[in-house]
């Protein structure tokens, strides 16, 4: 089973930044696609930013210029590095993993870290 491990949340004020750290572990394709997705009160999870294998990277355009997705295939780690940030960044952040596993291909996810910005 893959298991996705992650850190780095926590409270900061408007304005600062934090680093969201998440690993994965377990056998899966070294082809495969890492992200984060958010989830506020009251609104639907989306996804903030994606990361391919192959480096090619997206973005939700509301974070756009503030946050930075990259990954170390060798550790199978992805960060995010989160800065100016904004009260309306507060939610729940997941990590998820796309890849392919003996199943088939499968999307995994991480148990979510909180990031709250105080105003």
């Amino acid at each position: 089973q893959v298991q996705l491990v992650e850190s780095g949340g926590g409270l900061v004020q408007a304005g600062g930044s934090l680093r969201l750290s998440c690993t994965a572990s377990g056998t899966f394709s070294s082809i495969n696609v890492m992200g984060w997705y958010r989830q506020a009160p009251g609104k639907q999870r989306e996804l903030v930013a994606s990361s391919t294998s192959g480096g090619t990277t997206a973005y939700v355009d509301s974070v756009k210029g503030r946050f930075t997705i990259s990954r170390d295939n060798t550790k199978n780690t992805v960060y995010l590095q989160m800065n100016s940030l904004k009260p309306e960044d507060t939610a729940v952040y997941y990590c998820s993993l796309n890849g392919a596993v003996v199943a088939g291909w499968r999307n995994f996810w991480g148990q979510g870290t909180q990031v709250t910005v105080s105003s």
